[in-house]
Parts: structure tokens; C-alpha cells; sequence
């Protein structure tokens, strides 16, 4: 995450400014973004749960892919894949206090100024018959406007199915919002999932279009995290959302990401072991 607030933590603080988040910067390398993070002592809890300091919000690839380029902007984190030209996964913090902002959204897509080198373009899109679907979705970002103009740029889109997008991936990312407004915060890491030996391209520069999408959902609950995860197919029909419901450890093992990497072993063995349905009522 690159936005600061009042009173930011010290390491987090420390890791946006090693970081960059300026559009002039070059773009990072993914061993750039994939530094170690402090954990607590396991005297310090008798739940071993992280401080505040530790950045939650940033996955790790179990298996390099070729072409990642890490990008940063107010309010998430990508790892954008620049041989299939969608992002391998987007990650943020959503707060209670940021659900609630009123930026409107701008619907102008453009190219990622932030990046040098391949990536979508707006008409690679066009008269497809894809949607150009958010992973970091607007309604997530309307608590500032230099976010909401950054969800816009095409290396937070994935081609996406327009009934999937309009209709139960939106009751999802509707569901996320009340989740972090229920428990105060919700970390979510959102992407593709591409499983075809030969996946079907759109467009002059050749966007890969997923076979499904996952989200990924963290929140804190007492002295601990709950966790859950999503997987849809990439067309319409999918059903509610709980019906497409999974471990977080299911999503890993689909997708080769380790979602939550900075949680002590123990902690995120528990909580991506399984989830808790009445949690996510």
C-alpha cells in the first residue's frame, strides 16, 4: 500500500519510501517489493498475532512468473504480468472509514504511466465482448480521487465475462465492503487465474483473457485474523458468491501464491486452513 496516513507506522513508512510510488520512478522489479517483515516475538502474544507495523496486504509468488513488474499508486499494489498483460494480483487495505468516501468514479481508462514497456491498451478491448473488469474495483477507491483515477489504469484489468463483472463478482466486492466495515479493516488480494495450455488472447497486443478470477479476504477478529477465498469462472452464472467459497489454502495451491506471508506460520496455517461461514454473514 502507498497511501499514508496520519500517524503511519514506522515500517511502513519505511517500506513505501524504499518503494517509490512517484509516476517518474522506474518501474520495480519484483525482488524490490519482497522484503523480509517483522514479526513479533512469540513472547509478545499469547494470540502470536502480528503488530500493526507488518505490511499484510503484499503476496508473494511461490513460482517467479515471467515478466512480472511490481507497480504501486495510491491506495494498492500490483504485480502485473507484462507477457500476458493482465496483473498476476492486485492487493490493498480497505478500511470502515474508507468505504464510506464519495469520489466519484471516472470510467476513463487509460495506460499505467508508471510503466515502461508492454501493457494493455485501452483498444485491445474493444468490440471484444469482454469487459474491462476491475481487480482493485472502483467502489474501493472512492475515499480519494489520485485512487480512483489509478484503478482506472488498464494494469488493474483483467478481460472479464460482462455478466460475471455486473453480476456475482460485484455482489462480491459489494460484500467486501460491508466486511470491512463490520470489522474495521479487510485486507484483499484479487487476480486471474489462467489454467489453459493455450489461453485465448483479445486484442492487437494479445491480452490474455483468465479462465476464472480469485479475491482473497483477511480481516481481524479479536485476537486473531479470519480468512476466505473466492474462485469464479471466467463466465456468467456462477451463482452466490458463498456458493463459490474455498480456503485460502485452495487458492494457493490453484494459483502458486503465498497471499499472507507476513503472518507468523502459525497464524496463517489456522487461518487459511479453512474459514468460518457465520464470519462472513
Amino acid at each position: 500500500m502507498n497511501r499514508i496516513k496520519a500517524g503511519c507506522i514506522p515500517l511502513l513508512c519505511l517500506l513505501l519510501t524504499a518503494c517509490g510510488n512517484s509516476p517518474s520512478s522506474a518501474p520495480k522489479q519484483a525482488s524490490d517489493f519482497y522484503q523480509p517483515v517483522a514479526k513479533p516475538s512469540s513472547a509478545s502474544s499469547s494470540a502470536d498475532v502480528p503488530s500493526a507495523e507488518v505490511l499484510l496486504e503484499t503476496p508473494r509468488l511461490e513460482v517467479p512468473r515471467s515478466g512480472e513488474r511490481m507497480l504501486q499508486h495510491e491506495g494498492f499494489r500490483i504485480s502485473y504480468n507484462q507477457s500476458w498483460l493482465i496483473p498476476n494480483w492486485v492487493a490493498y487495505e480497505l478500511t470502515k472509514d474508507e468505504t464510506r468516501g464519495d469520489v466519484e468514479r471516472t470510467d476513463y481508462f487509460d495506460v499505467d504511466p508508471t510503466l515502461k514497456g508492454r501493457q494493455a491498451k485501452f483498444d485491445d478491448y474493444s468490440h471484444t465482448g469482454y469487459d474491462r473488469g476491475h481487480m482493485a474495483p472502483a467502489g474501493d477507491m472512492k475515499w480519494s480521487r489520485e485512487a480512483m483515477d489509478a484503478c482506472f489504469y488498464l494494469t488493474n484489468i483483467c478481460p472479464q465475462n460482462h455478466n460475471l463483472n455486473k453480476g456475482d463478482w460485484n455482489d462480491l466486492e459489494i460484500a467486501c465492503r460491508r466486511w470491512a466495515r463490520k470489522y474495521g479493516r479487510a485486507w484483499i488480494v484479487t487476480g486471474p487465474i489462467v489454467t489453459s495450455r493455450e489461453p485465448k488472447t483479445i486484442g492487437r497486443n494479445h491480452v490474455t483473457v483468465p479462465d476464472a478470477f480469485f479475491k482473497v479476504v483477511l480481516v481481524p477478529k479479536g485476537k486473531t485474523y479470519e480468512g476466505i477465498a473466492f474462485v469464479m469462472a471466467n463466465k456468467a452464472g456462477n451463482g452466490q458468491y458463498m456458493d463459490d467459497a474455498r480456503s485460502i489454502d485452495e487458492v494457493e495451491n490453484l494459483t502458486g501464491i503465498d497471499f499472507f506471508p507476513a503472518l507468523p506460520d502459525n497464524v496463517e496455517s489456522a487461518v487459511e486452513a479453512t474459514f468460518h461461514s457465520k464470519v462472513w454473514e
